[in-house]
């Protein structure tokens, strides 16, 4: 099983970005996740989708800005008006018990895709 995040970069605060997660070896009607953790800092829930993509729930925190969805054979994070405090290492995450906010649910992880936001 592998994911593949992609799509970080270096950016300005207000620009956008948008990340992808490709999952291989996966029965992809897997709940997907993205969390991010910036430096010093604990892994942090950012977005979650179910497996039609039917359902989807963003964090407060990013709520408004961030929109998570899926194809066939991808997860996207749509990431809107940067700030700087979005600067972390974003993770996808593939899990078969339901979408959720908690990442000890998920059963794989991405390797992670930098993001870096400046001022």
């Amino acid at each position: 099983v592998q994911l593949q995040a992609s799509g970080g970069g270096l950016v300005q605060a207000g620009d956008s970005l948008r990340l992808s997660c490709a999952a291989s070896g996966i029965n992809f009607n897997y709940a997907m996740g993205w969390f991010r953790q910036a430096p010093g800092k604990e892994r942090e829930f950012v977005g979650r989708i179910n497996w039609s993509g039917g359902s989807t729930y963003i964090a407060d925190s990013v709520k408004g800005r961030f929109t998570i969805s899926r194809d066939n054979t991808k997860v996207y994070l749509q990431m809107n008006s940067l700030k700087p405090e979005d600067t972390a290492v974003y993770y996808c995450a593939a899990g078969s018990r339901g979408a959720s906010m908690k990442p000890e649910l998920y059963d794989y992880w991405g390797q992670g895709t930098l993001v870096t936001v400046s001022s």
